[in-house]
């Protein structure tokens, strides 16, 4: 288990430093990883939230080195905000997602939308970015979010996951931009690859990665035939099932329940299987 200082630059692998972001809470678990690729030039993964003494450990750990890109994997305000005060104070241009701004006033268990994200370059599913002896290849990821990216280090076989797969917890699928027909693809995308460990932007490395999506995987399958049970047995609003599905959760994560369910009754509705009227879900005839 990697030790998590806030601020302080952490060498996980020759080519990779972690600086912790001091915003702890229910749903980003100990705070936001940074990461630094590279030793004589960098790539800043997810810089995230625009916190002074986050900012002034980014710059520390940099040290004076050159910053080749600043790259975000996807626009939520734990990720990019860092992006636009990194880049005045490094030069280094702003590359990865797409920006995606959107008005969501439902419950959330995830930061809202980062609207002053503005990047230089997007890159597409499969595009490159280079250093000095390193290499970042997008991996289109949509479901967390629609513009999600993950990072893959062609030296080391690392992937950098951001939210859409994480080792402290299951990720958060809100609709409307949030799809989870779109995350389960994005996952069986991942079981095809060969990555080596991902670090993921909220907890612990994952070492055996493709096991541990399988798991996922598995999981959100489960919670499917839950939803396809409970419904079996009568119709019910999306706040009755979140009761029965989710017995001694945190209050704090209702709400986040509720969109994970509604996410999964979006993707059955999709494929034939459920249907709505004023609110309340029942299985197809």
């Amino acid at each position: 288990m990697i030790d998590a200082p806030t601020g302080v630059a952490l060498a996980i692998e020759p080519l990779v430093t972690r600086v912790l972001a001091p915003n702890p809470s229910p749903f980003t678990y100990t705070g936001t990883q940074t990461y630094l690729v590279g030793t004589s030039d960098l790539a800043v993964i997810d810089p995230g939230p625009a916190e002074p003494a986050h900012l002034a450990a980014l710059m520390a750990a940099i040290g004076g080195r050159p910053v080749a890109a600043i790259v975000c994997t996807h626009t939520h305000r734990d990720h990019s905000p860092a992006a636009a005060p990194l880049k005045a104070a490094t030069g280094a241009p702003i590359i990865g997602c797409a920006p995606l701004s959107l008005d969501d006033a439902g419950p959330r268990a995830d930061a809202a939308f980062d609207t002053s994200y503005a990047p230089d370059r997007v890159l597409a599913d499969g595009e490159s970015i280079a250093g000095a002896g390193w290499t970042l290849t997008a991996v289109a990821t949509p479901g967390h979010t629609s513009n999600h990216l993950c990072f893959a280090l062609a030296e080391t076989g690392a992937l950098f996951s951001g939210d859409h797969v994480m080792g402290w917890s299951t990720t958060v699928v809100a609709p409307p931009d949030g799809d989870m027909a779109a995350y389960m693809a994005s996952l069986a995308r991942l079981m095809e690859r060969e990555d080596r460990v991902y670090y993921p932007a909220h907890g612990e490395p994952i070492e055996r990665p493709q096991r541990f999506v399988r798991g996922l995987i598995g999981h959100r399958k489960q919670r499917e035939g839950q939803i396809l049970r409970l419904l079996g047995e009568e119709s019910r609003p999306v706040p009755a099932m979140v009761e029965r599905m989710y017995v001694g959760l945190d209050p704090r994560l209702t709400g986040a329940a509720g969109r994970s369910v509604l996410a999964h009754l979006i993707d059955l509705r999709a494929r034939g299987l459920v249907s709505e009227e004023d609110g309340v879900w029942k299985r197809a005839a």
